[in-house]
C-alpha cells in the first residue's frame, strides 16, 4: 500500500526548504479544530527531532478539551500575542500553512501571513487551495492535513524516529476530522497509518475519552437542551436544524468547544440526510456559525457554499452568515428548498 505523498521533485524542494530555515512558522486556520492543532503539533515534533525549533502560531483560542496534548503549552496564541507574532511573521525563514486553503481562514492574522518575506509551504486537503505557497500539497480526498502530515514523514524517512509526541496529536487529528472515522473515512490507507501510530505505544481508547469525555456539565445539559427544545425536524426533507441564540449559550456558560459535535447528533434520526447547526457568535454582533452534516452523497459543501459563505467536505462543512438568527434560519429554507429534490431522492 502506497502511502507516500508527493514527488521526488517536490520531497527534494521541501526538504531543500527546511534544511535552509532557521526560524520556521507553522500556521493554522480561526477557531483550530482537532485536526488543525494536530497537524501543527505533529509537524512541530517531526522539525524537532531534526534539529530545527519551529513556532507554532494560531489564531486565537483553540476547545479545552484539546488542550491535554503534547506541547500545547508551546502555541503561541495570535489574539493574545499580538506583538511577539507578528516579529515572528518578519523574522521567519519559513512559514507552514497547515489545514486551510486561503489566507482569510486565519482571518486578523492574514495581513502578518501575507506581508511575511518567507517562501510558505501549504499542507492541507480542503478544496480550491488559493495560499500564495513556494509549495503547495494539496489532497482534498485525505481525511484530515494529520494524515497528509503523516504520509509527509513517512515519505521523508522521519517516523522510525517519532515517538509518542507525534503519534498523539496526528490520531487525534485524525479521529476528530472524521467523527470518530464514520465518515471520510474508507479509504484504506488510514487504516494502515492508524496500525503504524499504534507501534508508537498510544492509547487510543484514552484519546478517545479525553476529547468525547471530557466535556463540563454545562456542556451536557446544553447538549439535552438543543435536542429536546430547540431542534426542528423536517422529515418532508430528510434533514434537522436548530439555532442557538447568544443568551441561550451563556445561560449554559459556553465556552468554546462546547458546541463541537452538536450537529452530527441528529444524524441518528432514521432516513436524515442532512444536519445544520447555527450558533450566534458570543461576542461578535450578527454573526452566525453555521455548521452542516450529511450522509452518502449528499453535498453538505455545496450547501455551505451557496447559502452560508463557506464550504468544506462532501459530508462536513461549515460557513458564517451576517445578520440575525432569524435571517440565518430563513436562509435554512431556502436552502432547503433548493436542495429538496437532493434532499428526496
Amino acid at each position: 500500500m502506497d502511502i507516500n505523498l508527493i514527488t521526488e521533485d517536490q520531497l527534494a524542494r521541501l526538504s531543500q526548504l527546511i534544511s535552509s530555515a532557521n526560524t520556521i512558522l507553522i500556521t493554522c486556520h480561526k477557531s483550530p479544530d482537532g485536526d488543525a492543532i494536530g497537524a501543527s503539533l505533529g509537524w512541530a515534533e517531526y522539525l524537532r527531532t531534526i534539529g530545527k525549533d519551529p513556532v507554532v502560531i494560531v489564531p486565537d483560542q483553540y476547545p479545552d478539551f484539546l488542550k491535554w496534548m503534547p506541547n500545547t503549552e508551546k502555541i503561541v496564541r495570535y489574539d493574545k500575542h499580538r506583538d511577539k507574532a507578528d516579529m515572528l511573521f518578519k523574522i521567519a525563514d519559513l512559514v507552514f500553512c497547515l489545514d486551510y486553503n486561503t489566507p482569510s481562514r486565519v482571518e486578523d492574522m492574514e495581513p502578518a501571513l501575507l506581508s511575511a518575506s518567507a517562501p510558505k509551504v501549504l499542507i492541507d486537503h480542503h478544496l480550491s487551495p488559493d495560499v500564495p505557497a513556494e509549495l503547495t500539497i494539496s489532497e482534498p480526498e485525505a481525511s484530515s492535513t494529520c494524515e497528509l502530515v503523516f504520509r509527509l514523514v513517512w515519505q521523508l524517512g522521519g517516523f522510525p524516529q517519532m515517538g509518542k509526541a507525534f503519534a498523539v496529536p496526528i490520531y487525534c487529528g485524525m479521529m476528530t476530522d472524521t467523527g470518530g472515522f464514520t465518515y471520510n473515512s474508507s479509504h484504506p490507507e488510514i487504516y494502515a497509518i492508524i496500525s503504524e501510530l499504534l507501534t508508537k505505544h498510544i492509547d487510543k481508547d484514552k484519546i478517545y475519552r479525553h476529547v468525547y469525555h471530557n466535556y463540563s456539565e454545562d456542556r451536557i445539559r446544553l447538549m439535552g437542551y438543543v435536542m429536546y427544545e430547540k431542534l426542528v425536524y423536517l422529515p418532508q426533507y430528510h434533514a434537522a436544524y436548530y439555532a442557538l441564540t447568544r443568551e441561550e449559550l451563556q445561560r449554559f456558560h459556553f465556552v468554546k468547544g462546547d458546541a463541537e459535535g452538536l450537529v452530527n447528533i441528529p444524524q441518528q434520526i432514521k432516513g436524515l440526510k442532512l444536519s445544520i447547526s447555527l450558533r450566534e457568535d458570543t461576542e461578535k454582533d450578527h454573526l452566525i456559525w453555521v455548521s452542516l452534516r450529511s450522509v452518502d452523497d449528499f453535498p453538505a459543501n455545496q450547501v455551505a457554499e451557496q447559502f452560508f459563505n463557506g464550504g468544506g467536505h462532501l459530508n462536513a462543512a461549515g460557513g458564517r452568515l451576517n445578520g440575525t438568527i432569524q435571517d440565518a434560519i430563513a436562509t435554512v429554507t431556502q436552502a432547503l428548498q433548493a436542495f429538496a429534490p437532493k434532499l428526496r431522492a
